[in-house]
C-alpha cells in the first residue's frame, strides 16, 4: 500500500542529469555547522565519535552517513541545519574510522553494522533526555538503518517514532554490479582510493593482521570486499557479506513508519534496489521513487539553495510524530 510512484519532486531546474545531480551538491555545497563532539567507548573497547548540534529540544534526529562519508558530508550538515531550525537536536554519527581518527580495532564499519547503532541508541537513551527520536540514513547509512529497524521489529526503542532513508543500495550485490559499470568508474575510483588508504593505515598499526599485497590492483568492490571487508567482519566472502547485509530482506519486518526515497536515475542503484513489492505489502514501509535526484542529490535550485530531500523528510517525520501524539490523546 505505501508505494508512492508519483513524487512531487520534479528535479533541479537546470540539471536534470544523474551525474550532475549527484556530484554538484557534493562539490559545491557549503553548509556551516558548529558541532560538539562526543566520543563513546564501545563494548569491544573501540570508539565511535558523535557530533552534536543542539538547541535543547526534547526531539532528536540521528543522522547516518554513506560510504566513506562523515558528519562533515554536506548532506549531513544540510540536514542538521534544517532540522535544528525546526526545533530538533541533531546527533550526526561518524561510523568507526570515519571521524578523522582511525578506530582502534581491525573491524571498522560496513553496510550491515547494526550492532554499533544498537550501542549508540543505548548510550543516548541512558545519557540524554529525549521523548521523541527520529532517524535518517543515506546510502550505506540508509541500508544500516533499514536493516536495524527490520532486525529490531517490534522491539525497536519506543522513543524512535519514525525514520527516513535516501538513495539506499538495499540489494548490495546489485548496487556493487551497477557501480562496477564503466559509466560509474569515477565513483568507484573515489571510494576505493579512501578505502585503500584506510587499509594501509591499519596495516601500519596492525602489521600482522592485514596484507597489502596486490591492493593497488583492486578496481572494484567485489575484489575489495572479498579481500578485506568480508573476512575482517566475519563473512565468508563478498557474496556472503552482501547477502546477509542487504536491507531488502528486512523491510517486511519494519514496525514503525519508515520512508525510503530513491531516485529512478540514481547511478548507484540497480533495478533490484527499488523494493516496490515490499512497500505495497507493508503498512509501515513507504517507498517514493522520484524520476530525478541522482544519488543523495535532490537539489531544488543551486547547490547552496533549497533541497527537496530535507523538506520531504521533515514533512514525513512531522506528520507521523503528530499522528502518534494524537493517538495518545
Amino acid at each position: 500500500m505505501p508505494f508512492i510512484p508519483y513524487s512531487q519532486f520534479l528535479g533541479h531546474q537546470f540539471f536534470k542529469q544523474r551525474h550532475l545531480e549527484t556530484v554538484m551538491p557534493a562539490l559545491f555545497r557549503n553548509v556551516k555547522v558548529n558541532y560538539k563532539r562526543e566520543r563513546i567507548t564501545t563494548s569491544d573497547d573501540d570508539f565511535i565519535d558523535l557530533d552534536w548540534t543542539v538547541n535543547h529540544s526534547n526531539r532528536l534526529l540521528i543522522l547516518l552517513h554513506g560510504l566513506e562519508g562523515s558528519s562533515n558530508s554536506q548532506y549531513i550538515k544540510g540536514f542538521a541545519q534544517y532540522f535544528n531550525k525546526n526545533n530538533f537536536d541533531v546527533c550526526a554519527v561518524n561510523f568507526r574510522g570515519c571521524s578523522g581518527s582511525d578506530n582502534l580495532k581491525l573491524p571498522s564499519y560496513h553496510s550491515g553494522a547494526t550492532s554499533d547503532v544498537v550501542e549508540i541508541i543505548s548510550h543516548i537513551e541512558t545519557k540524554k533526555k529525549y521523548t521523541e527520536i527520529v532517524m535518517i540514513g543515506f546510502s550505506l547509512g540508509g541500508n544500516v538503518l533499514l536493516k536495524y529497524l527490520g532486525e529490531q521489529n517490534s522491539n525497536v526503542n519506543t522513543k524512535i517514532k519514525c525514520a527516513v532513508a535516501f538513495s539506499v543500495p538495499c540489494d548490495l550485490s546489485g548496487s556493487s554490479n551497477e557501480l562496477a559499470k564503466r559509466g560509474n568508474k569515477i565513483y568507484m575510483q573515489r571510494f576505493l582510493k579512501t578505502l585503500k588508504k584506510k587499509m594501509k593505515n591499519k596495516a601500519k598499526r596492525l602489521p600482522n593482521q592485514i596484507s597489502l599485497i596486490g591492493i593497488e590492483n583492486i578496481t572494484e568492490f567485489k575484489t575489495f570486499d572479498d579481500r578485506y571487508t568480508a573476512p575482517i567482519h566475519g563473512f565468508k566472502d563478498a557474496n556472503d557479506y552482501w547477502n546477509k547485509c542487504s536491507s531488502k530482506q528486512f523491510l517486511s519486518s519494519i514496525q514503525i513508519p519508515t520512508l525510503l526515497v530513491s531516485a529512478l536515475n540514481d547511478p548507484f542503484l540497480s533495478a533490484s534496489c527499488f523494493p516496490i513489492e515490499e512497500a505495497k505489502s507493508s503498512n509501515c514501509f513507504y517507498l517514493e521513487t522520484p524520476k530525478y535526484g541522482g544519488h543523495v542529490g535532490f537539489s531544488i535550485s543551486l547547490p547552496n539553495g533549497k533541497y527537496w530531500s530535507e523538506q520531504r523528510a521533515f514533512e514525513f517525520i512531522n506528520e507521523h510524530i503528530n499522528s502518534s501524539i494524537e493517538k495518545k490523546n
